[in-house]
């Protein structure tokens, strides 16, 4: 029973959770992890330990598939060079900053690498709850770094791991080839499965079992991986991107509507509950350790916090002056982030599920039988990181941008009216010859074109930034008029139901035709 009173508990924490960080106008993931430091009070929690398989095969690769899915690809290869060098040498930087620091706060070698590799990569889901406001390609960018240097951090980790128990030996070509395995057969796992995917979903006509084909993409992706030793993350970008890339063309409306429908409740819930879990696993590795070590343990959380800043910091501004040096071309210099901007990358590097699941992944035991040197002492470090980096570096981020004075970010409004005009323009012109092609009456015909034509006044009313325009103001009436019907039709659907002169089954469906009618409508009224 105490699964389903744990399933009940955790979700109940994510409501609460929610529903508190939205009155008080805080990010929810600080008040997520307040409210599961709160759950781990619970003495049946209390005896729960969180299994690293739960995030690292249950969680984690369907939030990596959906930011895969809703990432830019083309800001991603403008800023590919600055995303390749975050999630590779600043992952592998940043993990020898805190071995070193570790090792000197008495930690041996081996638990030291082991340490920084769990804290070093930064974390998608954080960085896509934390960094919403941000300008389009900076949060692309934070987002990218964040989906590949998983692969990076996992690679540094088993090597650490394997050394201290007496598995792996280090020596160049052995690390070379690990890499090597790691991001060529992640990125072959994820081109193969991307390729039997849009196979299937090309010959699946019912929506539920294309969008099951879609669940289970990112999982196949990361177990086939992880069966050849290599980066199960990279598998599940690499699989996502491609699809992202091909899905618009390939996938039918009604899939796409059904996936749309559960794939953010899906990625909420995960979301929250991991950083619930956050709080009560920071509360499980708190009664492992004694006094001393809890104070050894404090003075740790803050030395690597600031390791991390400042490593950060001082690789975003060295890296940026050193390109510039080498690559003087005209193209570069109109990708340079000014120096504000590069303060805020600074701090949006939070740490998330994956530090902490890659620390609980630590081995109780090593080959000789003896216990895993400070294994509570890493994992209680790494959630007090992650703690530190989501409460304070979440709370002073909002403060950074408004200091920062960055430009409002107009392209994503700009793009999608000219894309709506050039579509509706087109549309326009093809009208006669596509009813000449379907045999419709000119009635039908003339019908649809005031209606697109309608339509095309308002957008580029919208473009021109014409709030008073005429057609605007008849869109918004129009738009008014239509959800006003449509409650007064469901409400007439009802009442039949309840005089019972139709059936529940009835309702059910003209209740699902006008509640698409009314989304629609009231996703064209926000767009307006």
């Amino acid at each position: 029973m105490i699964g389903l009173e744990l399933v009940v508990l955790l979700g109940v924490a994510v409501l609460v959770g929610q529903f508190v960080a939205q009155r008080l106008g805080v990010a929810p993931p600080v008040v997520l992890l307040v409210v599961g430091a709160l759950v781990g009070l619970v003495p049946a929690v209390r005896q729960t330990q969180l299994p690293p398989e739960v995030v690292l095969l249950l969680f984690l690769p369907v939030l990596l598939y959906w930011e895969s899915l809703t990432t830019s690809m083309r800001e991603i290869r403008t800023n590919l060079r600055g995303i390749a060098l975050l999630s590779t040498v600043l992952v592998i930087l940043t993990a020898g900053a805190v071995a070193v620091a570790g090792h000197a706060l008495g930690l041996p070698w081996g638990p030291a690498w082991a340490l920084g590799a769990a804290v070093a990569p930064t974390d998608a889901t954080a960085v896509g709850v934390l960094a919403r406001a941000l300008p389009r390609r900076q949060v692309t960018v934070l987002r990218a770094e964040s989906l590949v240097n998983d692969g990076t951090a996992l690679v540094i980790f088993g090597l650490a791991v394997g050394i201290t128990v007496g598995e792996e030996h280090l020596t160049l070509p052995h690390v070379g080839a690990l890499f090597l395995l790691a991001y060529g057969g992640g990125a072959a796992v994820g081109v193969a499965v991307a390729w039997v995917n849009m196979n299937l979903r090309r010959r699946l006509d019912d929506p539920l079992l294309g969008n099951l084909v879609m669940i289970l993409a990112p999982f196949t992706a990361y177990l086939l991986a992880e069966m050849i030793h290599a980066s199960g993350v990279l598998a599940v970008v690499v699989s996502g991107l491609i699809m992202a890339q091909v899905a618009p063309s390939l996938i039918r409306a009604e899939h796409r509507r059904q996936a749309l429908a559960f794939w953010p409740l899906l990625t909420f819930i995960i979301n929250g509950t991991l950083f619930v879990l956050v709080g009560v696993e920071l509360q499980y590795a708190l009664r492992h350790l004694n006094r001393s070590d809890l104070q050894d343990a404090l003075t740790a959380i803050g030395v690597v916090s600031v390791v991390l800043v400042a490593v950060r910091f001082a690789f975003l501004f060295a890296s940026a002056y050193l390109i510039r040096a080498i690559d003087r071309r005209p193209q570069q210099r109109l990708r340079r982030m000014s120096h504000r901007a590069r303060v805020v990358s600074g701090f949006a590097g939070f740490r998330g599920a994956v530090s902490l699941a890659v620390a609980l992944s630590v081995p109780e035991t090593l080959d000789s039988g003896g216990p895993f040197p400070d294994r509570d002492f890493i994992v209680f470090v790494t959630s007090g990181v992650i703690v530190v980096t989501l409460v304070v570096q979440g709370l002073l981020l909002p403060g950074v941008v408004r200091w920062a004075r960055l430009p409002h970010d107009t392209s994503v409004d700009e793009e999608e009216v000219l894309a709506d005009t050039t579509a509706t323009e087109e549309a326009i012109q093809a009208l006669p010859r596509l009813a000449d092609e379907l045999g419709t009456t000119p009635k039908v015909t003339e019908w649809l074109r005031q209606e697109y034509e309608a339509h095309l006044a308002t957008v580029r009313a919208r473009g021109a930034g014409s709030d008073g325009d005429l057609a605007l103001l008849h869109n918004r009436h129009y738009t008014d008029l239509r959800l006003a019907l449509i409650a007064h039709k469901r409400a007439t659907v009802v009442r039949l139901r309840d005089e019972r002169h139709i059936d529940d089954t009835v309702l059910r469906r003209l209740q699902a035709a006008l509640d698409n009618e009314e989304v629609r409508l009231a996703g064209r009224e926000q767009a307006e």
